[in-house]
């Protein structure tokens, strides 16, 4: 806790510094930040501050998606509601804002079971092995596509962060594939001197080993 209070205190130091000069500048202060915060908070929770009802989080979040819209039309903005989504964003974090953002106005998988998602998967998963085989490299990349964007939908439904399960893999690739590397040294050789069954017997090795541990 000391060090999120030192951090916090850093960051404080940001906002300020940014309020000062725009203090100089003529274009608002400190008071104007804190103010135009608490405003907005107020207006995009008319559950708490008005007389608008939520009977849950799903429609708190749907008001707050709405209010946000109709202030970007106030302002002349793209009043869509994946307008705020960076396009910057690594691809399966940006996949996983989207459907979250689609959520909140209605537009996702029903409630339930999740078995229709992998029915819908499997689905994907055929259509890119067509895809595979007609040697289209821009369709076979939609369809890969369309794979991984399901694939964060599972995700989703599973409470799964699908960036922290991908990398999870990878490090325990890393480690079963370095246990190898040791296993070729340990004869004396370089990994690349093994036939690929060798290195399979060697995997297993590793999977059997690191599992162990």
């Amino acid at each position: 806790m000391q060090d999120i209070k030192e951090e916090a205190g850093d960051l404080l130091l940001q906002v300020v510094f940014v309020a000062s000069i725009a203090h100089e500048l003529g274009a608002f202060d400190m008071k104007d930040v804190v103010r135009g915060i608490c405003d907005k908070l107020i207006r995009r929770h008319p559950h708490v501050f008005g007389t608008a009802s939520a009977d849950n989080p799903e429609e708190v979040l749907r008001n707050w998606e709405r209010i946000k819209s109709e202030e970007r039309k106030e302002k002349h903005e793209n009043t869509s509601i994946l307008a705020g989504i960076p396009d910057g964003l690594p691809p399966l974090l940006k996949a996983n804002r989207i459907q979250v953002k689609v959520k909140h106005v209605g537009f996702d998988w029903p409630a339930g079971e999740i078995e229709p998602l992998f029915t819908k998967l499997d689905e994907e998963i055929s259509e890119l092995k067509e895809a595979a085989k007609e040697n289209n490299p821009e369709h076979t990349a939609e369809e890969l596509g369309d794979v991984l964007f399901m694939v964060v939908n599972v995700a989703r439904r599973l409470n799964v962060d699908p960036d922290a399960a991908l990398n999870m893999v990878c490090e325990k690739f890393r480690r079963r594939f370095q246990f190898m590397e040791e296993c070729a040294r340990s004869e004396g050789k370089n990994i690349s001197d093994y036939s690929l069954a060798e290195l399979d017997s060697f995997w297993d090795k590793a999977k059997q080993t690191l599992a162990e541990k």
